[in-house]
């Protein structure tokens, strides 16, 4: 039987290897089940400290399994509603992890598989992969996603791509600001490893925070976010990572 999520840990990077390459690496439910379980397992493993996330084959992802998608025809509102948020939630776990996570996307990166790249932290993407949120022209509609796409590109280049479905090459991608970093095809292993480990070397302390922060700044008014900016600050003060990154300094 295929081992539907391969998983690696090394120097504290943890791989996810979404592994269906005959299906595009497309999600359905059990391969859901296993991402929840993994992410959240990492969450608490002190030995995992950054998360990278990657497909199999051909492409990172090119979203939900078709055959889930035609049997869900024959369910109930309710049913599928609670499918959908299986997906939904795991978007938000991804976020709520106080370890960075990043997407290494190659080939395409469609609908769903688009959205789980836009939940990670960081997407580094090989100049050639394509990202899009094509359902429209299914008759469907890029719907969790949307709350984040909003949020990270703005509300007129959002409305763009859910409305008309396009997909866009990797330079559009980091232009409009939905991808981190664009490298050349055969760096994009080597890079996306450089810059994990380079995240892993970091305090995990610090890194925990500052992701927190980044996002419970969504919808704060300045004032509330240098508020908590300022809570933060006190807080990391007194961590160990904070008081041996100080006494290195001085000891220069």
């Amino acid at each position: 039987m295929t081992t539907l999520l391969l998983t690696s840990l090394d120097a504290g990077v943890l791989t996810l290897t979404l592994n269906r390459p005959d299906k595009r690496n497309a999600l359905n439910a059990d391969l859901l089940d296993r991402l929840h379980q993994v992410v959240e397992r990492a969450d608490l493993d002190a030995d995992v400290r950054v998360l990278v996330i990657r497909g199999a084959g051909k492409d990172f992802c090119a979203g939900a399994d078709l055959d889930e998608l035609l049997a869900s025809v024959e369910c109930s509102e309710s049913e599928n509603e609670a499918s959908a948020l299986r997906l939904g939630t795991l978007f938000e776990r991804l976020r709520a992890v106080p370890k960075p996570v990043i997407a290494m996307v190659h080939g395409r990166a469609l609908a769903g598989g688009a959205g789980l790249a836009t939940a990670c932290d960081l997407i580094v993407a090989a100049a050639d992969a394509q990202l899009g949120y094509p359902e429209i022209q299914r008759g469907f509609a890029p719907a969790m996603v949307t709350a984040l796409l909003r949020r990270i590109v703005g509300e007129k280049i959002a409305l763009d791509l859910v409305l008309t479905g396009r997909v866009l090459r990797a330079d559009e991608a980091v232009r409009v600001g939905l991808v981190s970093r664009v490298v050349p095809p055969a760096e994009l292993e080597r890079e996306t490893v450089a810059l994990a480990a380079e995240l892993a070397r970091a305090s995990g302390t610090a890194l925990a925070f500052t992701k927190r922060l980044f996002y419970e700044l969504d919808g704060a008014s300045l004032a509330e976010g240098i508020a908590r900016g300022a809570r933060l600050n006190a807080v990391a003060r007194s961590t160990p990572d904070f008081h041996e990154a100080v006494a290195r300094f001085l000891r220069k």
